[in-house]
């Protein structure tokens, strides 16, 4: 884990001066460089109390180097980190939190602390910095990020040729630990087990209705309950938990997601056996398309096998689903995919219920830490405004193209997994924390996070986008993803009495 916390003074309004740089070493840029102090001097202002910040930092970027210790935290509710504004006691060995006033003694290896040996967090100059937190004793080594590929192949077959294309190049371009999976889907949803390489094995699931996680488990042999030759997975004396997870789940990693270097060749094999989709399509129909149960399978899969780990779903689409849960358009094609005009008059007969599976799968894939990137290449709408919460609440990846062989995907899709100055630097499973003084309130965050509803007396009435909370999950990011955070100026009565005014205004922001 990295916490980055940043802590940035707004002064009195009468202090105005603009910054060289308009993100400044912290890469937080505010609309206003100076606050008001009263709920009167708010209200004037016409541009909101705001600040556009970017989580992932590259290291080069910061003043110093990773501290390799965990942090210091004030005391709850507070539990902001011990930062360059923060009054030390060096004497009594003591630190005053600059947010709460709360006064916090140093650990016993903070010992040899003093004014000509001070901690780099205390730097004036770092006010941004890293920790390398390492996991308690014993804890297992975190699994290497997972890459779960749902192929689309409803297309023809000249489509088809440029997918197998990218795939190739998108495994010889990842790390030889990185975890790999394989979903293909058409009329019906193929789950491939890459673990078995004596042959082909393939689970099929019915594209035609909603499958439950636990139905996908039981069918897969990862729940172990009602199956014939499978134990119940309950944990028994003498059973080891191998990451934390039974040994009947853990085979799952074995046989469904597995190191590139150990099925490089079998899943070469698998795309050059891989066909458009057989099933027959009437004349005046729609291809058969079932992307709802596809993606809900491929969640299912990631749930059971490496829950709480980095992992991305990466859909390549070519068309509407027309089966089963998220269906935007039926297969006539005498009915027209809906338009911006149906969605504004609510005639569009399919729009609602698809939200609503694409919510309940957001709600899944956040739970379990993971990242929907959607891949649409396709000359007709493939659903992106129905499966716009899932991929804007786990910080996913969109990108349109007309073509599988058009250069917008293929750079596209090969950005994904470059290494090296022009990588995007993708990070996974984060949390994104906000503390700041008691005068200032959090309206919300509007970005690609989800709230983890942690409430507080630093939530405002006033809520703006994903609001009530200060702290929230970034299942994917990367060192472009920005988030705007919107504040309320809120002072109570005692900090409005002469004599207790604190002059300065602080905001800590805490990346995990």
């Amino acid at each position: 884990d990295s916490c980055s916390p940043r802590s940035i003074m707004a002064a009195d309004p009468s202090a105005a001066a603009a910054p060289a740089d308009p993100d400044g070493p912290d890469a937080v840029r505010f609309t206003w460089n100076a606050w008001p102090r009263s709920k009167v001097e708010a209200s004037r202002c016409v541009v909101p109390l705001a600040v556009a910040i970017s989580p992932v930092r590259s290291p080069e970027s910061l003043a110093s180097p990773p501290l390799p210790y965990p942090p210091l935290r004030c005391k709850p509710p507070c539990s902001a980190l011990l930062n360059p504004f923060a009054r030390v006691d060096f004497a009594a060995k003591i630190w005053i939190c600059p947010l709460c006033f709360s006064r916090n003694h140093f650990p016993p290896h903070y010992a040899g602390i003093s004014e000509n040996n001070v901690p780099a967090e205390l730097f004036t100059q770092c006010s941004t910095v890293e920790y390398l937190v390492a996991g308690p004793p014993g804890s297992p080594a975190p699994l290497p990020p997972v890459f779960l590929f749902v192929i689309d192949t409803c297309v023809i077959e000249e489509e088809l040729e440029y997918v197998k294309l990218s795939m190739r190049k998108a495994v010889a371009l990842l790390p030889e630990h990185a975890l790999v999976g394989l979903v293909t889907f058409g009329t019906q949803v193929h789950l491939h087990e890459l673990g078995f390489s004596e042959l082909s094995k393939i689970y099929v699931f019915r594209g035609s209705k909603e499958i439950s996680k636990e139905q996908i488990l039981d069918q897969l042999g990862l729940s172990g309950g009602g199956r014939p030759g499978f134990p119940k997975m309950t944990q028994q004396p003498g059973v080891q938990q191998v990451n934390g997870m039974h040994p009947l789940v853990t085979t799952g990693v074995n046989r469904f997601l597995l190191p590139v270097s150990e099925c490089e060749c079998t899943l070469s094999t698998l795309l050059d056996e891989l066909q458009p989709d057989q099933w027959p399509v009437e004349a005046g129909n729609r291809a058969i398309r079932c992307t709802g149960v596809a993606l809900n399978v491929a969640a299912g899969l990631l749930g059971a096998c490496v829950p709480g780990t980095g992992a991305r779903i990466i859909a390549l689409l070519g068309g509407p689903c027309t089966e089963g849960p998220g269906v935007i358009v039926s297969k006539d094609l005498s009915e027209p995919v809906r338009s911006h005009k149906d969605l504004d008059k609510d005639a569009a007969p399919h729009f609602q219920k698809a939200v609503k599976f694409y919510d309940g799968l957001a709600k899944q894939l956040v739970s379990q830490g993971h990242v929907l990137d959607v891949f649409a290449s396709a000359l007709d709408q493939v659903g992106l405004a129905e499966m716009k919460l899932a991929i804007e609440r786990t910080g996913g990846l969109v990108v349109l193209s007309e073509s599988f062989g058009h250069s917008v995907f293929k750079d596209s899709f090969k950005r994904i997994f470059e290494g090296g100055e022009h990588s995007l630097g993708l990070s996974f499973n984060g949390t994104f924390e906000i503390n700041c003084s008691k005068d200032i309130k959090v309206q919300g965050v509007i970005g690609p996070c989800t709230s983890l509803e942690k409430k507080g007396a630093l939530c405002a009435d006033t809520i703006v986008g994903q609001g009530n909370t200060t702290a929230w999950k970034m299942c994917g990011l990367d060192r472009n993803t920005s988030l705007t955070v919107f504040f309320d100026v809120s002072p109570s009565e005692r900090s409005g009495q002469p004599g207790h005014q604190n002059p300065d205004l602080y905001i800590q922001f805490v990346t995990r």
